[in-house]
């Protein structure tokens, strides 16, 4: 039955995450109502998300850390109260410094708990299902935007703005808490336990300090990779709409692309852990980094609606089932004593290279008046990404096949 338990953590976490991240990431159909209401400029607002994404960065590997020596419950019941506390001062706030604060300060510090507390945690409790475990986990992400988002425009549209995210406050801390006593440590003996399916070689000696894992070729070869996947796609990302629209498609259609690479998402997370268990993770990893920069070169001879879908859905597949797979490369190489800090480390890195793809994209637009080269630099980030995987020391000693194990 106690091994059993951590499908219990994989519910809890989805749920958890869902709620999370769908609270935080909903600050866009706030967006109008809030300026219109307050006189607030569009910029300025836009401001606390950047800010956020900032010290949700930072704060990811602080909690991370807090983690591997308190364990993942504590620090999830401190972030649902932060997350709380920040919506109900960011609706009540009469000055946009306030809102800023409150909404890219503490909202932003608390979603930097989630990720990889969470996720350690579901690592110690699994071994055959590793992958899929983590991908179930992350799906909860993935599910906010149809979930929370939509409920977040029917209430402004029925109680205003204000009242809006204070019910989101309440209501999400009020069901992240209970389901964070759900969550707990996996037995020793169980965490201890390696991936059979592993097709990487951990590290001779798994490091027990900060300067240590910082130290190992294996964190800094991961970190890179992660950089330069997300650095190759948040550009593309951040910019389909904006290209859709210039290749004519309407504004509600160009944003229905979204819509479309959040459900292959979840299908991705799905079909890739599942895949990762059985054939190992880094060759998972590698293939969908070439998958996803021949997807993002594709971009370049896309004029209609139906070919940006029939991207949408290849790239939704490829990232969305890509991303939570780098937390068990991590645990397959450094072990399971500092996944907190490794997670938060990584994920730092991560948030690095997204925030460069917007920014890198539109000074492309302005410079040369279109995204050819946006799509051709991000292939080619994304190619090196790939490469760089390469550079994962294979495991070279044989192992006991999954399906040989006992359930």
């Amino acid at each position: 039955m106690q091994r059993h338990y951590g499908w219990v953590i994989v519910a809890a976490g989805a749920l958890i995450t869902c709620l999370a991240m769908g609270a935080m990431f909903a600050l866009p159909v706030y967006l109008q109502p809030i300026s219109d209401q307050t006189g607030w400029t569009r910029a300025g607002i836009s401001g606390a998300m950047m800010v956020g994404f900032v010290v949700m960065g930072v704060a990811g590997f602080l909690w991370g850390t807090l983690t591997d020596r308190i364990g993942a419950r504590p620090v999830v019941l401190i972030a649902a109260c932060l997350l709380g506390l920040g919506l109900f001062i960011a609706s009540r706030a009469e000055n946009l410094l306030v809102f800023q604060f409150a909404y890219g300060g503490l909202v932003g510090a608390s979603g930097g708990a989630f990720f990889a507390p969470l996720i350690a945690t579901t690592l110690g409790w699994f071994d055959r299902h590793r992958s899929l475990a983590v991908s179930l986990v992350s799906l909860g992400g993935g599910v906010a935007p149809m979930t929370i988002t939509p409920l977040a425009t029917v209430l402004i549209e029925t109680f205003g703005w204000r009242d809006a995210m204070m019910m989101t406050a309440l209501a999400a801390t009020c069901l992240i808490v209970p389901a964070a006593f759900l969550i707990r440590r996996a037995p020793q003996a169980l965490e201890e336990r390696p991936t059979p399916a592993s097709d990487v070689l951990p590290a001779e000696k798994p490091p027990t300090s900060i300067g240590a894992i910082f130290r190992t070729p294996q964190f800094i070869v991961l970190a890179a990779v992660f950089f330069l996947c997300c650095g190759a796609h948040s550009g593309p990302i951040f910019h389909t709409v904006s290209y859709a629209m210039l290749c004519g498609a309407s504004a509600l259609a160009a944003a229905s692309i979204y819509s479309v690479e959040g459900l292959a998402g979840l299908f991705g997370r799905v079909a890739f852990g599942l895949l990762a268990d059985r054939i190992g993770v880094k060759r998972v990893i590698v293939g969908g980094l070439l998958l996803q920069a021949v997807g993002i070169y594709c971009y370049i001879y896309v004029s209609e609606l139906s070919h940006f879908y029939l991207l949408a859905v290849m790239l939704g597949l490829v990232y969305g089932g890509v991303m939570p797979l780098y937390s068990v490369l991590a645990r397959d190489y450094l072990g399971p004593g500092v996944m907190g800090t490794v997670l938060g480390g990584i994920t730092m890195t991560s948030s690095i290279g997204m925030a460069f793809g917007p920014v890198g994209g539109g000074w492309i637009f302005d410079t040369f008046g279109d995204y050819h080269w946006l799509y051709v630099a991000s292939a080619a980030i994304g190619v090196g990404a790939a490469a760089l995987a390469l550079a994962f020391p294979p495991r070279t000693t044989t192992v006991t096949p999954a399906s040989a194990l006992p359930a």
